[in-house]
């Protein structure tokens, strides 16, 4: 089973929906002894940084968080998830969880597409991610595969923890993490059949984990 962290940031039931058209077993809890239990934690979120971290720490949330990604709980974070396990957000100018190293950014209007036209913020819409390094969630999944993204601001962690990059005006780091602690910029319940192969993929990696221990 997949624990969907319950902290009132929006997007886990989309999450849900995704995993059960799969047929993967999931569960939005808050409950520590459910996380726990869990083959895997998904952690999502839609919003700003600074309501995000303030329900997780209200909550003790963090806390539970920190101690599962001790332990070697597989995880994937989604979208504002991604974005506050790094030290730092400029949104709302938020100290966050600091599981990864780096600082979330937000994008520079200035900044002009492929054609010379100003960028539109926030990003919305389907783009590509280039590999930066191996990565199990990508397993069958087309190099050109697109998925889908709604965000303003973008993660900016420490270069040994880039595993994929979108060009929106800028080079931005869509995926981050190690092997087992994985965050995507894009919401991969959102992206159609390239976003529930990836979900696939990470339930297929937590079985793994669960039962090599």
């Amino acid at each position: 089973m997949l624990a969907i962290l319950d902290y009132e940031a929006g997007n886990q039931t989309s999450v849900l929906r995704a995993l059960r058209h799969l047929g993967i077993p999931g569960e939005i809890t808050r409950d520590p002894a459910v996380i726990e239990r869990a083959s895997g934690i998904i952690f999502p979120g839609v919003g700003a940084a600074g309501q995000a971290m303030q329900n997780l720490t209200n909550s003790g949330l963090d806390r539970v968080l920190r101690a599962q990604i001790e332990l070697g709980k597989p995880l994937l974070g989604i979208c504002v998830g991604c974005q506050i396990l790094l030290d730092y957000s400029q949104e709302n100018d938020t100290a966050t969880m600091g599981v990864v190293p780096g600082e979330c950014v937000l994008f520079n209007p200035a900044l002009t597409d492929e054609d010379g036209q100003p960028i539109r913020v926030p990003h919305m819409g389907w783009n590509s991610v280039q590999r930066k390094a191996p990565c199990e969630l990508f397993e069958g999944i087309a190099d050109d595969a697109e998925f889908y993204f709604v965000h303003s601001y973008f993660p900016s962690p420490r270069s040994e923890y880039v595993l994929a990059t979108t060009t929106y005006g800028v080079e931005f780091c869509s995926v981050h993490g190690r092997r087992g602690m994985w965050a995507v910029q894009f919401h991969p319940e959102k992206s159609g059949r390239p976003g529930l192969a990836l979900l696939r993929n990470f339930h297929r990696y937590c079985q793994e984990a669960q039962d090599a221990q």
